[in-house]
């Protein structure tokens, strides 16, 4: 027991320091107890096969393939519809959205979802995500006190008192407390927490597509020389389709859009079709006269370039890329690759002759549809593309024709969740499953999407408590605390249980802690005659409010990389807003069910 709470007192102490990263420090903690005799080897390793561990792993693919889809997309866009602009109130609504998702599925689950679309939307309303991802996480948490379901140490708390022979607590029961400390904690936030919250983010700005495409134009010299030509009745185009006219290749004349119409290869050119292409005065010259094509009056479009179909990627070739030394042509179209070249620029500097020979150091920018562009991407042997082309393609795609198989995966893993017809890990591996069969990300984006940083830390960490749990170490501080101030008063007693229950909660599983306090907690309400439920809730909530450490809960590290956060940041956000839990509690608790 000594040794358990020595090892737990120096990770925590290597957790606020800092120094090393959290999955390490974990990982660092489980090899303790291990080495040191205090767990064996199945439970030193327990924890990797985890349901939560495995779940939050699912999670992660299903939040990667409606990312993929445009789904997250889509959602942040409705956010930042209903927050108009305003900091504050996408604050209110991300919390609001948030508890009353996570009332009905899992928090991970719900945290996992939302992440990404909230980190879209903090950007564009001009903030940073660590000012909302925080937020996030604890309205996950305080959502969960909304149902029965909605996390599980509120079932830990109503089949204790069912085994007890008491009446347990209904589905929406825990909303009577739940409601109130929601309020609470969305005008925490507002009022105080975002001012505590720190501005900084771990991650990268999101793309930015407008802007980088304004800086690729600019670069390779795009806007000079882009003429918009109507097809004429007499010209020789109509009937062929754009790669039959061939005007890139034939004329050095690549054809960037064909304005109302999505530009592709296969496209057949019409009557009055205007085409915006990219070529000197005296090429423009000889398509009017030999293909019958009318110049029109000069338009700005800012899709002229990118559509939900096509893109653009700067590629470089790789030093021993076979294309290197070969002839190439401005508007040429790749044989292996559906992909068109626009420009070259060598030395820093856009290359002017259409004919040239790649060199070394050539920069290539390359037009085609975002599926090419990725068969291109992987190409490592002979190119290296710059950028992220797919956080583009998802920017500019909207949402995709996969979309509806997103959306319905995500229905049946919340359908399956609050039904219970399978365990929660069960359903998430399912829609995990599904999201990869139905063609929204591929296996290997699959694996990619999981931050398996997130995974380690949250498996590594799980032995803790099972060896609080079988040293003894947890039953003595619960027992020795409870017996204590019991003999006080009732509410003594509550205050008692909920800094107990809390501070269990912040090192250790929150649905371990329920199972391992409410037994006593029960007993010790049968001793003092006074009633178990205003006591059994304490627990229930306090159990939610893992405030102060990113190891307290699943949805806390979540968050923990993506905005940034460093360990005394849940201390200075979370501290206040769990003395308001513990107010409210002892305040309502009573009132709602009498002692």
């Amino acid at each position: 027991m000594t040794t358990t709470f020595i090892i737990l007192g120096i990770t925590i102490v290597l957790f606020v320091w800092g120094r090393w990263p959290a999955d390490l420090v974990a990982l660092l903690s489980l090899l303790s107890l291990a080495l040191s005799g205090v767990i064996g080897t199945s439970d030193a390793l327990a924890g990797f096969g985890n349901p939560t561990v495995v779940m939050i792993a699912a999670l992660f693919v299903v939040g990667e393939g409606l990312s993929r889809t445009g789904v997250t997309g889509w959602g942040g866009q409705r956010l930042l519809e209903a927050a108009r602009g305003s900091q504050i109130r996408l604050l209110v609504v991300v919390m609001a959205g948030t508890a009353g998702l996570s009332a009905f599925i899992s928090n991970t689950g719900t945290v996992a979802t939302l992440l990404p679309a909230v980190v879209a939307a903090a950007w564009a309303v001009g903030s940073v995500p660590s000012k909302y991802l925080m937020p996030l996480a604890f309205a996950a948490n305080t959502g969960g006190l909304l149902t029965l379901t909605g996390t599980p140490p509120n079932i830990v708390v109503a089949q204790t008192l069912e085994q007890s022979g008491l009446r347990p607590f209904s589905f929406f029961e825990f909303a009577l407390i739940g409601g109130p400390l929601l309020v609470v904690a969305v005008a925490y936030m507002t009022l105080v927490g975002r001012r505590i919250l720190p501005t900084r983010s771990a991650d990268q700005r999101p793309v930015d597509a407008a802007a980088d495409i304004a800086d690729l134009a600019s670069a390779y010299s795009l806007g000079e020389h882009r003429f918009r030509l109507r097809v004429r009745s007499d010209s020789g185009l109509i009937g062929k389709t754009v790669r039959e006219a061939a005007l890139g290749p034939t004329y050095g004349a690549p054809v960037l859009r064909i304005e109302g119409r999505e530009i592709a290869q296969d496209v057949v050119l019409r009557r009055d079709d205007i085409l915006v292409v990219r070529a000197p005065d005296e090429i423009i010259d000889r398509l009017m006269h030999e293909l019958g094509l009318g110049l029109q009056p000069p338009a700005d479009s800012p899709d002229e370039f990118v559509s939900k179909e096509i893109g653009l990627a700067e590629v470089i070739p790789t030093p021993r890329s076979e294309y290197l030394g070969r002839p190439m042509a401005v508007g040429q179209i790749s044989e292996r690759f559906p992909v068109q070249l626009l420009a070259v620029r060598r030395r820093g500097k856009p290359v002017v002759d259409r004919d040239l020979t790649l060199e070394f150091g050539d920069s290539l920018l390359m037009r085609g549809t975002w599926e090419a562009i990725g068969e291109l991407q992987k190409d490592r042997r002979n190119f290296v593309v710059v950028g992220t082309p797919e956080a583009m393609a998802s920017e500019f795609a909207g949402l995709r024709p996969r979309a509806g198989v997103a959306v319905a995966t995500l229905a049946g893993m919340v359908v399956l969740m609050v039904t219970g017809v399978v365990s929660t890990v069960i359903a998430a591996l399912i829609a995990a499953a599904a999201m990869v069969l139905g063609g929204c990300l591929s296996t290997r984006e699959a694996y990619r999407s999981i931050s398996w940083s997130s995974v380690v830390l949250i498996a590594a960490m799980i032995p803790m408590g099972r060896a609080l749990e079988i040293t003894g170490g947890a039953s003595l501080v619960a027992e020795g605390l409870v017996n204590t101030l019991g003999d006080l008063s009732p509410v003594a007693l509550m205050a008692g249980v909920f800094l107990l229950t809390t501070g269990f909660s912040q090192v250790i599983n929150n649905t371990a802690t329920a199972v391992l306090v409410a037994p006593i907690v029960i007993q010790a309400a049968v001793d003092l005659g006074v009633s178990p439920h205003p006591l059994l809730m304490i627990v229930a909530v306090a159990a939610s409010t893992a405030f102060l450490t990113p190891i307290g809960t699943t949805t806390n590290i979540l968050v923990y990389s993506p905005g940034g956060y460093r360990f005394t940041d849940y201390v200075k956000v979370g501290l206040p807003l769990m003395l308001l839990f513990l107010t409210v509690s002892l305040v309502l608790v009573p009132v709602i069910w009498p002692l």
